[in-house]
């Protein structure tokens, strides 16, 4: 079976983490820069950093338009999260607080309950965000003092924190198993599409007398 390829923005932020942490995973992860690279990949990480600065180099580049018009899972983080908030790409029905936790000066670690998982996540929040508001087809997956950090609806996922900078790599593997069942239906499709008969050019296989 071949690895899957997962594509990583790299125009601003930490990308080299999650390419670092995708690899260890078995992924073949590609830095992304151009519109052009998304071609062909199973999947697509925007990592954090400095969201102003995400957008004004995604708009300078084409990427905007270009990661609104890709139809594959995708995993947001810190500012990633606000990239795809309704207020800038609008891929996520959630409004996102900039900065919510505090400053830079305000940058903790914590263990974060996460549905479905058996033990706390460690996550780290750099100037995190969190989510405000959420729409009614996104389901939160975990919170801090009542404020929503974790949500997914359909195939995206968003984190406020910084998973790749942690050792624990459940996060990643929770995006690479969407991703997975994201290929697997689209195979299913191919197969069943393969198996459905031509229909008979107009006329075929009917006699005509004179």
């Amino acid at each position: 079976m071949k690895p899957l390829r997962i594509g990583v923005l790299a125009v601003q932020g930490n990308f080299r983490e999650h390419v670092q942490m995708l690899r260890r995973l078995g992924a073949e992860a590609i830095e992304v820069r151009k519109p052009e690279e998304l071609a062909g990949l199973d999947g697509l990480v925007i990592p954090g950093g400095e969201s102003t600065t995400f957008m004004r180099l995604m708009g300078l580049y084409g990427l905007d338009e270009a990661i609104r018009a890709f139809d594959r899972p995708v995993f947001g983080t810190c500012a990633g999260m606000i990239v795809l908030d309704r207020d800038h790409l609008g891929l996520v029905d959630v409004a996102v607080r900039r900065n919510a936790f505090g400053r830079q000066v305000a940058s903790f670690e914590a263990d974060v309950p996460v549905a479905g998982e058996e033990r706390p996540v460690r996550a780290v929040f750099i100037r995190a965000p969190w989510i405000e508001e959420v729409g009614p087809n996104v389901e939160v997956l975990a919170e801090i003092d009542g404020r929503p950090v974790l949500a997914r609806e359909g195939r995206f996922l968003v984190a406020a924190f910084h998973p790749e900078l942690t050792e624990d790599t459940r996060l990643h593997e929770l995006f690479l198993e969407s991703v997975r069942e994201a290929s697997s239906v689209d195979s299913a499709e191919l197969d069943q599409r393969a198996k459905v008969p031509a229909l008979p050019a107009p006329g075929a296989g009917v006699n005509v007398r004179a």
